[in-house]
């Protein structure tokens, strides 16, 4: 089974387009947590993310770790990576892991990144950047079964600055996003990122891109509205978006019942967006 085929799957078995972001900080995990981080920073890394997972599992439709809030503590946070990866292909293999580390390089040193987050790692999907050109991508597009989630038009007030340059009389976001429409008619295998922050880009990109699968972030912390980015980024058959939360949900609460303040936020957040569904 392939990433996409795994993750229609868990949205249709889970009824949710739900995303936790699995972005630990050592400054912002409960201290019953932290503390281990003084003898064992790994093991505190992981146990964090663990509770959330024990937590949420039956809400979500896939898990998303962001490689930098893991390499930010070299060796010990690569560690909990490889640990908590591992963990949810163990006990829920049904859900599917998407590695948020934006690669993109030339194409031998893409060979690198693809090893590392589909062969070390066993993740599922890898975010990736078109800056040097779709053709540099080919490492990862070669990897069938796993998703490439090239980023299109991102949620940072940023965004702007570049994305949007007219290329041709068109913003350069939709020229990214026509390259890889062809890429998905083609392998099958490539999706788009773009940001719930900007709900009217969402939407001309949903129509531009039919039925392709997008990620979507930008809800809760960053303050995006959920109905409207529902209403913009739904495929024909109610699914098609991976809607991701990470500071929302894992910082709900920094008290010892922290697991159960991420699920409730998690539930709210799940149930808001099967609401506009």
């Amino acid at each position: 089974m392939d990433f996409f085929e795994k993750i229609d799957k868990v949205m249709r078995e889970s009824d949710s387009l739900l995303c936790v972001g699995l972005d630990p900080d050592v400054e912002k995990i409960p201290d019953a947590i932290a503390a281990l981080a003084k003898d064992d920073l790994a093991k505190a890394l992981f146990e964090f993310n663990k509770a959330i997972i024990d937590s949420t599992h039956d809400l979500v439709c896939c898990y998303k770790p962001n490689s930098a809030f893991y390499e930010a503590y070299g060796a010990l946070g690569i560690e909990a990576l490889k640990k908590t990866c591992d963990y949810i292909r163990d006990t829920h293999p049904s859900i599917p892991i998407m590695l948020d580390a934006k690669r993109g390089d030339i194409g031998n040193t893409n060979k690198g990144y693809a090893r590392f987050a589909f062969e070390y790692l066993g993740v599922d999907a890898l975010t990736a950047h078109p800056y040097q050109g779709i053709g540099a991508l080919t490492p990862f597009l070669e990897y069938k079964d796993r998703g490439i989630v090239v980023l299109c038009h991102t949620s940072n007030p940023e965004a702007k600055e570049f994305q949007e340059l007219s290329v041709d009389g068109e913003p350069l976001y939709k020229r990214v996003a026509k390259k890889c429409k062809e890429l998905y008619e083609k392998n099958k295998n490539v999706a788009i990122v773009t940001g719930a922050t900007f709900p009217q880009e969402l939407k001309e990109l949903r129509e531009m891109v039919e039925d392709m699968l997008l990620l979507v972030p930008g809800i809760g912390a960053q303050g995006a509205d959920v109905k409207a980015a529902v209403g913009a980024g739904l495929s024909g058959e109610g699914r098609g978006m991976i809607i991701n939360s990470s500071r929302g949900i894992l910082y709900a609460s920094s008290n010892e019942n922290f697991a159960g303040a991420a699920r409730a936020a998690a539930t709210k957040l799940r149930d808001e967006i099967n609401m506009y569904r």
